[in-house]
Formats: structure tokens, C-alpha cells, sequence
């Protein structure tokens, strides 16, 4: 006779099967399901479009899983507010990304690894594994802010 399958077990082989795949994008989110950049696998960097030129590749904020009351919010409408949200966390930057100093004559409005304020509908849109990126031009960026919950989302 077997024995039998313990939690621990289970958690212990799921974990040494997480280890042996591919990073994903979907991996960097939180348990709330907001994006915790400390965790974002430089691989999954690495197979984000590098952007050229002034422009700036920005990761759209997907929201948190669960209503302020506690409803569970589908995955559906978190594409939604992805979709539709005006904050991005700033992924990778172009090489002429502020560069020009009679334009920006007081230095770059943000930089890689910050939260930014960008026109809803701004930048083209690409859709990648785990959601969507944006590739917006510098001078797109609106404002900077240390948390995008501090941003009201529709």
C-alpha cells in the first residue's frame, strides 16, 4: 500500500516544478495580483521589447484582485482596467529617451523602475504573455508617483 500524499509534499514538488519553468510575466504579481516589480525575473525583461529612439516600454497597472469590499473581480475586467488605466510601471527606456537637452533642459521626467501617469489610451499597444505593454514616446510620460494605488482606477 502507498502512502499517502501529504500537503507538504504536494507544496514541496509543486515548488521544485515551479523552479524548473520559465518565468513568467504573470510570476511578478503579487498575492493581491498588483505587480511587485522585485520580483519581475530579469528573463521576462529580457523578452520585452527593447525600445527605440525616444520611446519608453511601460507595463500597464493591472489593479488588485479584490474589490475594496471584498468581491473578487474577474479576470476580465482586470484586462479592462489594464486596458483602460493611465499608470505603467516603466519598464525599459530607449536610448534617446530624454536626451535632448534643449527639450528636457531640467533632466529625464522619469526613469526605468518608476511608476508613471501616462494619457489612457496613449502609446501603441502590444500584447504579450500575462497582459499587455505599451510603448510610449518620452514625452508622453504625465507625472511620476511611488504607488499606483494612490491612483484612483476606474
Amino acid at each position: 500500500m502507498s502512502e499517502p500524499v501529504t500537503l507538504t509534499a504536494l507544496e514541496k514538488q509543486w515548488k521544485e516544478e515551479k523552479e524548473k519553468k520559465e518565468p513568467e510575466l504573470a510570476d511578478s504579481y503579487a498575492d493581491s495580483g498588483v505587480l511587485d516589480p522585485k520580483v519581475l525575473h530579469e528573463k521576462v525583461r529580457g523578452r520585452v521589447p527593447q525600445p527605440t529612439g525616444w520611446r519608453i516600454t511601460v507595463l500597464p497597472y493591472m489593479g488588485k484582485e479584490k474589490s475594496k469590499g471584498g468581491i473578487a473581480l474577474s479576470d476580465q475586467t482586470r484586462q479592462l482596467n489594464q486596458l483602460t488605466t493611465s499608470c505603467g510601471y516603466v519598464l525599459k527606456m530607449g536610448d534617446l529617451a530624454y536626451a535632448d537637452q534643449s527639450k528636457y533642459p531640467n533632466g529625464p521626467w522619469c526613469k526605468e523602475g518608476d511608476w508613471v501617469i501616462f494619457a489612457r489610451y496613449g502609446g501603441s499597444r502590444l500584447n504579450i504573455d500575462g497582459g499587455e505593454i505599451r510603448v510610449l514616446n518620452d514625452d508622453e510620460i504625465l507625472a511620476v508617483v511611488n504607488d499606483p494605488e494612490d491612483i484612483l482606477h476606474m
